[in-house]
């Protein structure tokens, strides 16, 4: 007696790569959208467009530099996370926060399209930044350069390049996630983490015929 064959299932779409922000992301997310839909207005809300000027000159400053920004950069006691014991350095929560929406407003400078969006992972705005961009290899260094630094400091200086090359391409990001990112890009120990997931963001969000892409020396597990 012959046995039927019993058909194979088709094999299951590979699911959108895609991320869930944590407490601290979820915060800023809110955030930044407030401010996002004050300066979208037409007109702009004044306080708003003010508001991201002075942002702006907070780029690569500590945080707690202008009191008048507490509505935008403000972390909730829940959220703070280790004090110091002298309780006067900031917090890896308040520096991630702080770099996250300082270069929000950076990246929505002159734009009046929203340059944060929900969902949109650094790996995923840079593999469409590679794609939109005329210099492609230039976005390729310094993202490679991001995935190899080896200080906070130096993360952000690279990040800093690159978000403005987003802005020229009215590429968008999720800042929440971001500011999750960048709180544990805070943490020696897993750096490299983070930096392997924009590397896997990227990866897969790149057509599969090109090779050109640049990578990182990390290969751990996501820790959010």
């Amino acid at each position: 007696m012959k046995v039927a064959e019993t058909s194979r299932p088709d094999t299951p779409a590979r699911k959108p790569w895609s991320r869930r922000r944590r407490d601290l992301g979820e915060h800023v997310a809110r955030t930044v959208s407030g401010l996002q839909v004050r300066l979208l207005r037409d007109p702009p809300q004044p306080e708003a467009v003010s508001a991201l000027a002075r942002l702006r000159r907070g780029i690569g400053r500590t945080p707690g530099f202008d009191y008048t920004l507490e509505r935008y950069l403000q972390v909730p006691d829940e959220l703070l996370g280790y004090r110091p014991p002298d309780d006067a350095e900031a917090t890896d929560a308040e520096h991630a926060m702080h770099d996250a929406v300082t270069l929000y407003a950076l990246h929505q400078q002159s734009r009046r399209e929203r340059m944060h969006v929900d969902g949109r992972g650094l790996g995923q705005a840079l593999a469409e930044l590679v794609r939109a961009s005329g210099g492609p290899d230039g976005v390729r260094r310094r993202f490679a350069a991001l995935g190899t630094a080896s200080t906070y400091h130096e993360g952000i200086y690279h990040l800093r390049s690159l978000i403005t090359m987003l802005r020229e391409q009215q590429i968008p990001l999720d800042y929440g996630l971001l500011a999750d990112d960048l709180q544990t890009l805070r943490l020696p120990a897993r750096r490299p983490q983070v930096q392997a997931i924009w590397g896997r963001e990227f990866f897969r969000s790149r057509p599969s015929t090109d090779v050109e892409t640049p990578a990182t020396d990390a290969h751990e597990k996501d820790p959010s």
